[in-house]
């Protein structure tokens, strides 16, 4: 309908484009008696008539450019190509809409970007997820087969059953880590960030390893002015200070230290918690912040290798961040600084 209804207004613009050259010729020859004011006029006319269609021959010749142009872009950007005729620094309507086109491709690539790393993200959470499961599964069938002998001993039956339990919690401590650090790669936790006494927060932290400590003879301290308050989530930070702690234990051989201070800064209070472990080589400070990482020197202890991603993702959605120092074979102190 559209391009019938173009096709009309055409028509109807040359017949009255001719229709008014009649008009004057008629005006003309009745008005004008003298011949050579009649011929004067008539080249005027003429004149004035190709002006008017070289004007409009030029400015459909421009739309015509400015349409071929718009398609040559499109086209390489649906090919994903870098169009030839992009004039980035030119002022005319072409390169205005040309900008807007490519800041329009951008966006939409980079979302296309994103995508594909939330994907590969994805896949690689279930296979590290479906890699961690593997071991405690495995070994609870075995041990289930191995049960259900009738030969076997009540004192075997009794050993297979605690190695069982312990798989089991294994399993639960796995699959709660899972669902904390879901909640933070979807952002679905909330934080309650108060003001409030970081000698409390700590204690709370230190509560969840204090039977650890005891049971390896780790001499746990804290020192912390019971006046210094942060704005923070207790309970989060608890959790993240509680890993970093658990951390501490697992890896410093017994009748080591775990200490903990903490120092009021102008902008940040700065936590320091040191212990006398196996250490952290300088080149894998960073690593040990990423999800499932383990150093191969603490491949014998039990976890996972979450507690420092966690500790890190609440950190700094605290608007914090955690920085280490090491000596391998002396101890490792990780140094929280929460803002003040």
């Amino acid at each position: 309908m559209r391009a019938k209804g173009t096709k009309l207004a055409g028509v109807v613009l040359a017949l009255l484009s001719v229709l008014l050259c009649l008009v004057f010729l008629w005006l003309l020859w009745t008005y004008v008696p003298r011949a050579s004011v009649r011929w004067g006029l008539l080249a005027v006319g003429a004149g004035i008539c190709c002006a008017a269609g070289l004007w409009i021959w030029y400015q459909r010749r421009q739309v015509t450019v400015f349409a071929d142009d718009l398609c040559t872009t499109l086209d390489a950007l649906m090919s994903g190509r870098q169009p030839e005729g992009y004039r980035p620094y030119e002022d005319s309507l072409t390169a205005r809409v040309q900008g807007k086109l490519m800041q329009y491709y951008d966006i939409m690539n980079e979302g296309k970007v994103q995508s594909q790393r939330d994907k590969e993200t994805i896949q690689g959470l279930v296979s590290d997820i479906s890699h961690q499961v593997k071991t405690p599964i495995a070994n609870m069938k075995l041990y289930t087969g191995i049960l259900q002998n009738p030969l076997i001993t009540e004192e075997k039956q009794a050993a297979f059953l605690k190695t069982m339990e312990e798989q089991v919690n294994k399993l639960d401590f796995l699959m709660q880590s899972l669902i904390k650090m879901s909640w933070l790669e979807t952002g679905t936790f909330t934080l309650h960030v108060e003001e409030a006494r970081l000698s409390d927060t700590i204690a709370r932290a230190m509560n969840g390893v204090w039977a650890k400590a005891e049971e390896k003879g780790i001499q746990l301290t804290a020192d912390c002015d019971s006046g210094i308050t942060v704005k923070h989530d207790p309970r989060w930070t608890a959790e993240a200070l509680g890993n970093i702690l658990d951390n501490g234990v697992k890896y410093t051989p017994p009748g080591g230290r775990v200490s903990v201070s903490v120092q009021p800064w102008q902008f940040y209070t700065r936590i320091d918690i040191s212990d006398t472990g196996i250490g952290i080589p300088e080149n894998h400070y960073h690593d040990v912040f990423q999800r499932f990482y383990r150093e191969e020197a603490a491949a014998a202890q039990e976890g996972v290798g979450l507690g420092l991603y966690l500790a890190n993702g609440i950190v700094t959605r605290q608007k914090g961040y955690i920085s280490v120092k090491s000596r391998v074979g002396e101890g490792t102190t990780f140094s929280v600084y929460l803002l003040s």
